[in-house]
């Protein structure tokens, strides 16, 4: 998939088959949407084209009026958009930056400027709820009577329900928020899950492990930044580690601020996604994952963010996490031979 920032650069394609929207988390919903697209790309013999915004442009509008509690919680890096657009099939995304320009632009000169002069859309899906341009003015009714005059097709997908549910963006960060791990997989057709190069924190987890198992792996940590100040689903989980070795590893992560570490430590201030291997891969070494782009699973929430009174109760919560997170695992082992058995009968 070519990836894009704007749409004047002369490898965007000269037509295109065209959906818009945040994607954020690119649910079930998203995937029918983007399966549809493409099956009208190849109809039209273009490119099939997602038209996506960052910052979300909730996050714009509550940044300009100073209102943070109107910025949406974030599902999804913009890595791990991208990495999901990919994953089904999309030729080509261009990333609009969202700003005062955008915002102010008539529905008329965003159709004619964007869609047509600058990505030649010969053909533009989008949701039942879909509006744009200043104050939101632009609708489907709008769109389609501007295509027809245009030279461009328009269609609208209705909603995408599971088991009688809309599935929504909302509806996942809602269950990502509750700390309903399930739900959120069930919403999103796979499990929850971030992705990030592994950087560098403070060390403090082998320093920890060390002064209490005289080891000097300790509690190692894979760190991972979550590129948003806001994201919908924080705590501590059982997770699954995938890029490090040739099979998944099993571990215990947290996300989110780190009350009880330093908040002036090298990443302070930043949501991490601090995650440790209950099982480190001797191959990797001490050093062996910094750099490495991985994917963390988050499967079950244990619980929310504790703030410890010192290191030593710090250590004492770990330890206790990583044994209920083996604990989850070997029932979850359990549950999946169990079901098994029951297919094979």
């Amino acid at each position: 998939m070519k990836i894009f920032r704007g749409f004047e650069h002369p490898g965007v394609a000269p037509a295109c088959a065209l959906t818009i929207g945040n994607f954020d988390g690119v649910h079930r919903g998203h995937q029918a949407m983007l399966a549809l697209l493409r099956n009208e790309a190849r109809h039209r013999q273009v490119p099939s084209c997602v038209l996506t915004f960052e910052p979300h442009p909730r996050d714009y509008f509550a940044a300009a009026t100073g209102r943070a509690e109107l910025a949406p919680a974030r599902v999804g890096t913009l890595r791990d958009k991208l990495g999901e657009l990919a994953q089904c099939g999309i030729d080509q995304t261009v990333v609009l930056p969202f700003d005062a320009r955008l915002a102010g632009q008539s529905p008329d000169g965003f159709i004619d400027q964007v869609l047509v002069r600058g990505l030649g859309a010969r053909y533009v899906l989008v949701g039942d709820d879909f509006r744009f341009g200043a104050r939101r003015a632009g609708d489907y009714a709008l769109l389609d009577r501007q295509g027809a005059e245009r030279g461009f097709d328009v269609a609208r997908m209705n909603s995408y329900e599971v088991r009688g549910l809309r599935v929504s963006s909302s509806a996942v960060r809602e269950a990502l928020g509750r700390g309903d791990m399930q739900a959120a997989a069930a919403l999103l057709g796979r499990p929850y899950a971030i992705s990030g190069h592994v950087v560098h924190g403070r060390k403090l987890g082998r320093e920890l492990g060390a002064s209490h198992a005289g080891s000097g792996d300790g509690f190692r940590t894979l760190n991972l930044r979550f590129s948003h100040w806001k994201p919908a689903a924080s705590g501590i989980f059982v997770v699954r580690v995938h890029g490090l070795s040739g099979q998944a590893l099993a571990g215990v992560a947290n996300l989110g601020v780190r009350p009880s570490l330093d908040p002036d430590d090298v990443n302070g201030g930043r949501v991490l996604l601090e995650t440790h291997c209950l099982d480190w891969p001797d191959e990797l070494g001490g050093d062996g994952a910094y750099g490495k782009i991985i994917r963390v699973e988050l499967l079950h929430k244990l619980h929310d963010e504790l703030k410890y009174d010192g290191l030593d109760a710090l250590m004492k919560g770990i330890a206790k996490d990583c044994d209920e997170a083996r604990g989850y695992l070997a029932s979850m082992h359990t549950e999946t031979l169990r079901q098994t058995t029951r297919d094979r009968i």
